[in-house]
């Protein structure tokens, strides 16, 4: 069973930045997607942004231009910087990984606020 672990969340003031971070282990095959998702209180949980093994990213509107998301394959981890926050972008933040079986794993979920 692949485990992910999530770090980086907290407290911010609007205008501020985060970077989230999660780590892959114990993974039997190899990872393909990994992203971001979030929910917020009382909403479907939703695409933050994913990256592929080669790199190319994509992004929801919302957060586009303000968050980036990027991988170091030589640590099975998966980062998300994100900047301009917004009190909107107030949610828990997940981090999902594919392998090659198209098997999707989650992270436990790390919080993040925005104080406006």
């Amino acid at each position: 069973q692949v485990q992910l672990v999530e770090s980086g969340g907290g407290l911010v003031q609007a205008g501020g930045s985060l970077r989230l971070s999660c780590a892959a282990s114990n993974n039997r095959f190899s990872i393909t997607t990994m992203g971001w998702y979030r929910q917020a209180p009382g909403k479907q949980r939703e695409l933050v942004a994913t990256i592929t093994s080669f790199g190319v990213t994509n992004y929801a509107a919302s957060v586009k231009g303000r968050f980036t998301i990027s991988r170091d394959n030589t640590k099975n981890t998966v980062y998300l910087q994100m900047n301009d926050l917004k009190s909107e972008d107030t949610a828990v933040y997940f981090c999902s990984v594919d392998d090659t079986f198209v098997n999707r794993y989650w992270g436990q979920g790390t919080q993040v606020t925005v104080s406006s």
